[in-house]
């Protein structure tokens, strides 16, 4: 495509690596509504700490007029208006009944309708059922430019697998799924990321099949961990060290190698919801996938309980004890706290009269505040504890000697098998 002009809508954890891959070799407009992120990153610095610095300020252009490959960042519609490829990465979170909420994605799709011109192509990433692309957001498109699909205007779908806090498996480095709308336009696409995706791409046959193997993708993941969390239920029951018995079967070639704990985040704790949203709106009840999402729900409540029992086993009082939650964010050494499943923890001990502490180096306390309601600490605070519950395994809780942060006869529960198994009473 001669003279790309890529606009990347939405800058989070999808959207900033991605535009800096782009503007690395094209000219590139991020937009976002949050005025806030977009002074943070003119600004050279970036909060989710997917971007080094370094190599964020090495691509940043201040001067949309001298732009000629680099990011200029903006929440200035108009700035975005001479691109013709325009990528959209914003959220698909679901709601408190675990249903799918595509008003971003409503709300991106008039914000590129806008300004949409003939010979446009628009390309979706964030994660959906199939058909949402060309049933959901096209029609809105049509709506908004008063362009006509596939001859005035193009569109096409590559999903995001960005993993927060990795490193090594950064945007260009895995292999990227493409479609479009036509097969001239699907080819178009392709080439547009294989021109920054050193892993190589996937051209799928259609939209709906790469929408499809997207949520596929991680309902897998929730599944076989859901099948390893039930097994640390039973082994717990039987007094057998789960994390023993993954370990031996896993010297078997073809063994799967998963870990029981909580499942939260942005993808793996909210895209089967999509996928069975779908499958119910034809008629069909999936019972695998709404299975192991109920069982992975339950397991911060089940952690939760598990402690109480031994509190009770061990004489410690239950009322008005204090727990130390070690850890809030979805992940370790990440500062991503979308769809944590802690929460799930905190809300039972303190269903018990229990009154946790909540210690996590790399959340941000004024974001957990602001969506959860909940005060998080940066510094290890003062003091004895009841019971301990290191729920995220966060590099800088190796330094923590836990044990000596006890009350007498206190409880240690391990969910991620991360501290020494002799000092833990308990683990999944």
């Amino acid at each position: 495509m001669k003279n790309t002009k890529i606009a990347v809508i939405g800058l989070g954890y999808v959207g900033l690596p991605l535009a800096v891959a782009f503007a690395e070799k094209y000219f590139v407009v991020g937009l976002d509504i949050n005025q806030n992120r977009i002074d943070q990153l003119n600004s050279g610095k970036d909060y989710t700490l997917e971007i080094e610095d370094d190599l964020l300020n090495k691509v940043l252009v201040k001067d949309l007029n001298s732009l000629n490959n680099g990011l200029f960042c903006t929440s200035n519609l108009n700035e975005i208006a001479e691109c013709n490829v325009f990528i959209v990465t914003v959220p698909t979170p679901t709601d408190k009944h675990n249903r799918p909420v595509l008003t971003p994605l409503i709300k991106a799709s008039e914000t590129v309708g806008k300004i949409l011109k003939k010979g446009d192509i628009v390309v979706y990433e964030s994660t959906v059922y199939p058909g949402v692309t060309e049933d959901e957001c096209v029609p809105v498109l049509e709506k908004t430019s008063g362009l006509v699909f596939n001859k005035d205007f193009f569109a096409g779908y590559s999903p995001e697998r960005i993993n927060p806090g990795d490193k090594e498996h950064t945007v260009t480095k895995i292999l990227k799924v493409t479609s479009g709308s036509t097969p001239e336009i699907a080819e178009v696409i392709d080439q547009l990321y294989k021109s920054i995706i050193v892993a190589g791409t996937h051209k799928a046959s259609c939209i709906k099949v790469a929408e499809a193997a997207k949520v596929i993708e991680n309902s897998q993941r929730d599944i076989n961990i859901a099948f390893v969390n039930e097994l640390s239920k039973i082994f717990y029951k039987l007094n057998i060290d789960t994390n023993e018995v993954l370990e031996a079967a896993g010297t078997k070639w073809n063994f799967l190698k998963f870990k029981p704990g909580l499942v939260g985040g942005h993808c793996i704790g909210v895209d089967p919801y999509y996928l069975a949203q779908k499958a119910q709106e034809v008629g069909y009840h999936p019972e695998i996938i709404l299975s192991g999402r109920r069982l992975n729900d339950g397991m911060g409540a089940y952690v939760a309980e598990e402690v109480v029992k031994l509190m009770v086993k061990k004489n410690v009082q239950v009322k008005n004890a204090k727990c130390l939650v070690l850890g809030f964010t979805f992940k370790e050494n990440c500062p991503d706290v979308r769809n944590t499943k802690v929460i799930d923890i905190i809300k039972e001990l303190k269903s018990f009269n229990i009154m946790p502490v909540v210690f996590d180096p790399w959340a941000n306390p004024n974001e957990v505040e602001h969506e959860y309601g909940l005060k998080v600490v940066n510094s290890l605070p003062e003091g004895k504890y009841e019971s301990i519950i290191l729920a995220v395994a966060h590099n800088e809780f190796k330094e923590i000697a836990v044990e000596k942060l006890l009350v007498d006869n206190g409880v240690i529960f391990d969910v991620k098998g991360f501290l020494p198994r002799t000092i833990v009473d308990a683990r999944l």
